[in-house]
């Protein structure tokens, strides 16, 4: 069994639940009825990436394969620039692939997580053949079934941090778009007839939020990792 990103079981089930709010809403937007196939790869994709931060949270996690997951993530990192221009709808097309660079940097960052952590032979390459050992540039802390896995090359421990930070900011940023959301649409009661959150400000404050919940999720993930 490999060595988890996450020693305390509490800390586990806490970033499980704001990954899998995200994973839920992505399924949830993904099967609802006058979705465009553009919008439905996204919410896959986000959905996908939900259901594998939660794995690598756990001791299973750390058995799947690395190369599917790689190339997910890329995928995904390069369907959201390859998009983003198609998502104009008549405005600048440069903002849109502004608007598209957080989630590519999400997606990058997980093809980045899963690599490292297998480069220092923590998990199996393409066929679950192995628990993890420490090995150079890996530190694996604690013992027996509390252990973790940290960085601590130089490098890689600086690229962590660096992709906590910035996660970090994201999610607050998503965080406060949530808030403004939900604030914007209570306070002129659009859709609703008694003042109440409008359906659209609703669903964009959960957008916002879910995106947040992920992003900092990740942001601890990778401090962890540092």
């Amino acid at each position: 069994m490999g060595v988890p990103v996450i020693a305390a079981s509490g800390l586990r089930w806490i970033l499980g639940l704001m990954f899998a709010a995200s994973v839920a809403y992505g399924a949830w937007r993904l099967v609802l009825p006058g979705r465009g196939v553009g919008e439905r790869v996204d919410h896959a994709l986000h959905a996908a990436m939900g259901v594998l931060m939660i794995a690598m949270a756990w001791p299973w996690g750390m058995d799947l394969p690395v190369v599917p997951q790689v190339a997910l993530f890329s995928v995904g990192a390069l369907w959201f620039v390859a998009a983003a221009p198609f998502r104009a709808r008549g405005g600048s097309r440069g903002r849109a692939v502004v608007a598209a660079l957080p989630h590519v940097v999400m997606m990058g960052a997980m093809a980045w997580m899963v690599s490292a952590m297998d480069s220092f032979g923590a998990m199996p390459d393409g066929g679950g053949s192995g628990g993890a050992h420490d090995m150079a540039g890996m530190d694996m802390s604690g013992g027996s079934g509390l252990a973790a896995m940290r960085l601590t090359g130089t490098g890689p421990v600086a690229t962590a941090v660096l992709l906590a930070i910035v996660l970090g900011g994201l999610g607050l940023v998503w965080l406060t778009r949530a808030l403004d959301r939900a604030r914007a649409g209570q306070g002129d009661g659009r859709g609703t007839g008694d003042g109440g959150v409008s359906e659209s400000d609703a669903v964009g404050a959960l957008a916002h939020a879910c995106h947040a919940a992920m992003a900092l999720g990740m942001a601890v993930m990778f401090a962890v990792l540092a």
